[in-house]
């Protein structure tokens, strides 16, 4: 019985359908064909017209989420910013004088969108980079706590493989391993000769991740030098492993200020120049007073972008209310 009703609701919804296509063919057909022409001119700009500023609000979306994340770390240690890169924003406005396209005849609508297809362009996001400039060195006094100044970043073991960060709140666990503040351990610098470490191929004959936890000696003071090498009353217990990248934008975020390096060609292991400080924490580079006003200009531009989208949205509402008139 349930069977036969659903079928008798769904015949009953396809006659209607068909009921309502013919009154519409037979309404056009009672047009007059300019006036479908002038509609149909009227919807295609239209058109044309609202998928630029249509674009351009979700990248200005996009920037708004980027801006808000920044400022909501504002006070995390290691942080570093984003930003965002457009493309293909406001072609016409990269052309010439002489490029602009004026028909010599008797004018139509069609005539004044010779554009080379800058009408079919959209704003777009082109992607996110990172700014890795040096954040403020705050001093703590926790002799755990390390701040990188320079390049560099302390190479740790997480559960999904080696990771990179540049936060240095380090603590030690119940077993004397040197842990980030997310308990990922801390590993410690390979022991083997520039010529090896600078061979990225050699990578398979080094000690594994896991035979490279940094463990130190616990209820002792400890010591951690600029090079990285840390220090108790016996002497060098380890050293932490602060590596460089050819290429810091190659890095992908992870969240927790970890990041992610896809190739290991682009790890330096030779020739650090970055500092290890000892008792200090590295603030993040966001400064949240120009970040707010980045906020507030790009919370103005889509609302700016709204008004435009409800002025298209306007016109062909009123092209096709009045459609009738001609």
């Amino acid at each position: 019985m349930g069977n036969l009703l659903r079928q008798g609701f769904t015949d009953l919804a396809l006659a209607e359908e068909i009921a309502y296509a013919r009154f519409m063919a037979h309404w056009l057909l009672k047009l007059p064909t300019r006036a479908l022409f002038a509609h149909s001119i009227r919807m295609k700009e239209s058109m044309k017209n609202i998928w630029v500023p249509l674009s351009g609000q979700v990248a200005q979306q996009r920037k708004v989420e980027t801006i808000a994340n920044n400022v909501a770390n504002a006070n995390t240690v290691g942080f570093k910013k984003d930003q965002l890169v457009f493309k293909e924003h406001m072609t016409a406005l990269t052309k010439g004088v002489e490029d602009i396209d004026i028909p010599r005849k008797e004018f139509s609508p069609a005539d004044f969108y010779h554009t080379q297809g800058a009408e079919n362009a959209m704003v777009a996001v082109d992607g996110s980079f990172t700014i890795f400039e040096q954040g403020t060195l705050i001093p703590t006094q926790n002799p755990l706590d390390v701040a990188l100044k320079g390049e560099g970043f302390l190479e740790v073991l997480t559960p999904t493989g080696v990771r990179f960060t540049r936060k240095g709140n380090l603590s030690l666990s119940r077993d004397g391993e040197l842990v980030t503040d997310q308990g990922f351990k801390v590993l410690s610098a390979l022991n083997a000769s520039e010529e090896s470490l600078r061979d990225p191929a050699s990578i398979d004959s080094f000690p594994r991740p896991e035979e490279r936890i940094l463990r130190v000696p616990t209820n002792t003071k400890l010591t951690i030098s600029n090079e990285g090498d840390v220090l108790t009353k016996d002497g060098v217990v380890g050293r932490l492993s602060v590596i460089e990248f050819k290429d810091k934008h190659a890095l992908r975020k992870e969240g927790n200020s970890v990041y992610i390096s896809p190739d290991e060609a682009n790890v330096v292991r030779t020739d650090i120049k970055t500092n290890v400080h000892q008792g200090f924490l590295e603030g993040s580079n966001v400064n949240a007073i120009e970040e707010m006003s980045e906020l507030i200009k790009a919370h103005r531009h889509f609302e700016s972008i709204q008004k435009a989208i409800n002025a298209y949205d306007s016109i062909s509402g009123k092209a096709a209310n009045e459609l009738g008139k001609f």
